[in-house]
């Protein structure tokens, strides 16, 4: 059950990361706000992976084409889903835009089953779904009137993105032919310098300001950085162990920590329909975990 384990402590660290993005979000670009998850977040990433290998030497990596693509795949997802994230936050409060992203666990269920060979149990269903009512309830849209039909769209585009980044990091811990955790380490390591380099070139050439903004801004740079790669190293970790949906599912008591730090650090205040949603994700989370 160290999948349950990484998943808590992925949840937890990725709360705080979306918090500190939501306030780098109203002085730096969006393409400035996702490469501060990633600009130290590399080296962390070596580090981590170098004391695995001090800690549990194993064979040296030889890693086939299918690895590779798998690698690329969920570089570039995590970055459109990292921007459309950072949208939703300048569209809506920060409680909303994290809550609509949350699509993630339901779509990755579904395209999991047609395309990755994923088997859910009946239970495992029944507490996706339930997620995935609860991520609407948390969302703020609670009837057809109040429906925003934008900013929905742009969350679940969101969730989708996040989807197809988790399943393609799953199956390139699962191609690399290494013991865990060191597979789930390889697939961080690179996916994080790739995604590095891919937004570190983009904003030389577009966006130069921008890398001079994050260097004023660099302790909640770093501390993005820092709460992301940690948040990462548990999401990778656990989805090496477990079904992407389960994992994303059970994710979502994010929303506890995310409620805490909205109304506690952002003074925003929550609404009615918020108790509701977070029985639903512990029911949610009690299901996937059950055997």
């Amino acid at each position: 059950m160290a999948w349950i384990l990484f998943t808590f402590l992925a949840a937890f660290m990725q709360a705080w990361r979306n918090a500190l993005q939501s306030k780098l979000s109203g002085d730096v670009s969006v393409a400035g706000v996702t490469l501060s998850r990633f600009i130290v977040a590399s080296p962390l990433a070596a580090l981590y992976l170098y004391g695995l290998y001090q800690y549990q030497p194993t064979t040296t990596p030889s890693f086939n084409t299918a690895f590779w693509g798998y690698i690329v795949g969920a570089s570039v997802m995590q970055i459109l889903a990292t921007g459309l994230m950072v949208k939703l936050f300048k569209m809506n409060n920060y409680a909303i835009g994290a809550g609509l992203a949350k699509s993630e666990a339901l779509v990755a269920a579904i395209l999991g089953v047609l395309f990755f060979g994923s088997a859910l149990t009946f239970l495992g269903w029944l507490g996706v779904f339930l997620g995935g009512i609860a991520v609407l309830l948390l969302s703020g849209i609670t009837s057809v009137k109040q429906f925003d039909g934008k900013t929905a769209l742009l969350g679940l585009a969101c969730g989708s993105c996040f989807a197809l980044t988790s399943l393609w990091v799953r199956e390139a811990s699962l191609n690399s032919g290494l013991i865990f955790p060191h597979s789930a380490a390889w697939v961080l390591l690179f996916v994080i310098a790739f995604q590095s380099v891919i937004l570190l070139t983009y904003l030389l050439f577009k966006e130069p300001h921008t890398i001079k903004k994050l260097w004023q801004f660099k302790g909640i740079t770093s501390a993005i950085s820092f709460f992301s790669c940690v948040g990462s190293i548990g999401w990778f970790s656990a989805m090496s162990l477990q079904h992407v949906a389960y994992v994303k599912t059970l994710g979502q008591i994010e929303v506890f920590f995310t409620m805490l730090i909205a109304v506690l650090w952002l003074k925003q205040p929550l609404k009615k329909q918020d108790s509701l949603g977070l029985v639903l994700i512990a029911i949610a989370a009690i299901l996937v975990m059950l055997p």
